[in-house]
């Protein structure tokens, strides 16, 4: 790509911080790093809060994975675009995207990331992983990005640049394996959806965990899951398990006071949702006890949490009822 000067001058203000650009050779199934990845990873809670309802003092679900120069999302809420550069992450470090299923609190930063993407000029090559469906979520985003692109700087005689040029993307179902570099990362298929058996949306809608076997450890992230005996058997042996939770009288507490005209079977059937297809700290203490991981991490909370200190100490306390390893409870921008 060639700019003239004032391009150049504005890609470099954006860039000065990104490394050399990847080689453009890559697999559908293979992401090439850009450094070793003998290199120890981080885990970094970039948003703590499951959707729908917002909250003042945690972002919608994000996740950060370092492991050397590279970076990868894990899931993609709303906010996931500042707050990676808050965590000194650069988009020509982005490398992969992997989303756990496609409800709005998990995909809803994904045309901050992507058009933040292209307003930077970056154009290093970028895979996004997720289950059926983040073809079509991806393909509307890159095509609504269009008239941005065309328009670039507003320069007389600047090149345009295609959002899509970069952008591949994967979808992935239970039991696949992704070479990430030279680590691994293996899919299951959890219980975030109970659609009725041998229908059209049975079949095709899934809400995946993912395990990302790495040089230096093994992290499970369950993503939104119910009680999954899958999800046990993806976490076994791992070194940390990443997890959502779900408070659930806290939870309905709170519909009923945000949405007090939402009629009674409305919220009937989200105390089912809430019920089945998320998982209580009575839950994550079974699951992590048998799974036998070195230490849990709980984030996502469905609904929002009693963040209070007593009520977060008590989500801590009631896990190690079933489970004696060492929990934390993630806040926006913790490091693991």
């Amino acid at each position: 790509m060639h700019f003239r000067p004032l391009h150049a001058l504005l890609a470099a203000a954006f860039l000065c911080a990104a490394p050399a650009a990847l080689a453009t050779e890559q697999t559908d199934d293979m992401v090439t790093p850009s450094a070793a990845t003998e290199a120890p990873s981080a885990w970094v809670t970039l948003g703590t809060v499951g959707g729908p309802q917002p909250v003042a003092n945690r972002n919608e679900p994000a996740n950060l994975l370092l492991v050397g120069n590279d970076a990868h999302l894990v899931d993609v809420g709303d906010g996931a675009a500042t707050s990676m550069i808050r965590a000194g992450v650069q988009y020509a470090d982005l490398r992969s995207i992997w989303i756990s299923h496609i409800h709005f609190d998990h995909i809803g930063g994904l045309f901050g990331v992507l058009g933040l993407r292209l307003q930077t000029r970056t154009e290093t090559p970028l895979t996004i992983y997720g289950p059926p469906g983040t073809q079509e979520i991806v393909d509307g985003l890159l095509a609504a990005m269009q008239p941005s692109a065309r328009s670039g700087f507003g320069v007389p005689g600047e090149q345009s640049i295609d959002p899509a040029a970069s952008i591949t993307v994967r979808e992935l179902d239970d039991g696949d394996v992704v070479n990430l570099g030279s680590d691994t990362v293996r899919v299951a298929n959890n219980t975030h959806y109970s659609f009725e058996a041998g229908t059209p949306e049975e079949e095709y809608y899934r809400s995946l965990s993912f395990r990302f076997d790495l040089a230096d450890r093994s992290i499970v992230y369950t993503g939104d899951t119910g009680p999954s005996e899958a999800v046990t058997e993806l976490a076994r042996g791992a070194d940390m398990l990443v997890t959502e939770v779900i408070d659930l009288e806290h939870t309905m507490r709170r519909i009923r006071a945000n949405a007090q005209n939402m009629p009674s079977p409305v919220v009937e059937q989200m105390r089912q949702h809430l019920s089945t297809h998320h998982v209580t700290t009575d839950d994550i203490g079974r699951m992590a006890q048998a799974a036998g991981v070195g230490q849990v991490v709980v984030t996502h909370f469905a609904g929002g949490a009693n963040s209070s200190a007593t009520g977060l100490a008590r989500y801590v306390a009631e896990i190690k009822v079933h489970y004696d390893g060492p929990v934390q409870v993630a806040n926006d921008m913790d490091q693991f």
